[in-house]
């Protein structure tokens, strides 16, 4: 039996349609998390999803900041590769992948992403950006070009990246010098909320772009330090614009008493139950019982 086929010629839809089919068929894509620094050295950190491998003489990374599609913007990492001429290319791994949707908000000019989304900087060898040092792979780049493919919104820039180091997590090779595919656990986009797992299938993961999170910088130490809560954990729980008041956790004790007299570390593991089915703002209440000194 024939397939129905839905055809269309580009001219015909919005840029907006045309980048939701375009990003829904062709995937999963790599994920390229770019750290650079701006004209006064302050960090940036973003990902994108227009990455690959394009050559290993030279070792050619290449990745590209799309105009923004509502406005025809910009974006920081673009302005300032175009500046320095150096990147620093992250790979991701799925127990990073809540703190690197939390840093695809688009906070400031000048804000510091890693401290948003409570990642490492970590002091790069040869180049100025900084390397994410909770990530398994990072590429230091010299920026050789930039190709600019439009000047309307949604068109990409392809920033060509020559490898000039690279750092590995030694816990991701095997006994033959070479990187595990399971090891190192990669997640990739593919089209709206929805990412994948390379060894566990499909999952998703809510654009933090309604709202601006208040990031993992804005946790009380008690959560922000705590010994149960993941990266992952603490990536949702700063994607937040504010949290709950204590009238709120007062009223969800009331009707939920069981939560009196547990203590911090009990709280946190009660909270990380609700935080694995999505359940945020439970996980807030939870999370907040003991915090009674928690500037709201």
């Amino acid at each position: 039996m024939a397939k129905e086929m839905i055809s269309i010629l580009p001219g015909s839809v919005s840029t907006g349609e045309l980048h939701g089919y375009l990003l829904g068929a062709v995937g999963p894509r790599p994920i390229a998390f770019a750290s650079t620094v701006d004209e006064k050295g302050r960090p940036n950190l973003s990902p994108f999803s227009f990455f690959n491998v394009f050559g290993s003489n030279p070792p050619i990374l290449i990745f590209s900041p799309a105009r923004r599609v509502r406005d025809n913007t910009t974006k920081h990492t673009l302005q300032n590769v175009l500046l320095t001429k150096e990147v620093v290319i992250n790979i991701v791994n799925y127990d990073m992948v809540q703190q690197m949707s939390l840093s695809s908000t688009e906070y400031p000019k000048g804000t510091n992403e890693f401290e948003k989304s409570g990642l490492t900087m970590v002091k790069s060898d040869i180049v100025q950006p900084f390397r994410v040092g909770e990530s398994p792979v990072q590429f230091e780049c010299k920026v050789t070009k930039v190709e600019a493919l439009g000047r309307d919104g949604g068109a990409g820039n392809l920033i060509f990246s020559e490898v000039v180091k690279i750092h590995i997590d030694r816990a991701i090779v095997d006994v033959n010098g070479v990187i595990d595919q399971r090891k190192i656990d990669q997640v990739a986009r593919m089209g709206g909320n929805w990412y994948t797992r390379a060894n566990k299938g499909m999952f998703e993961v809510p654009k933090p772009l309604s709202s601006i999170g208040m990031g993992v910088d804005a946790l009380p130490n008690a959560i922000k330090n705590s010994t149960v809560l993941s990266g992952n954990d603490l990536g949702l729980l700063g994607n937040v614009e504010k949290i709950p008041s204590f009238d709120q956790v007062d009223e969800f004790l009331k009707e939920h008493s069981g939560y009196k007299g547990l203590n911090t570390e009990q709280l946190h593991k009660q909270a990380r139950k609700f935080l694995e089915k999505g359940d945020v703002v439970t996980a807030w209440k939870i999370l907040l019982i003991n915090e009674t000194n928690t500037v709201i």
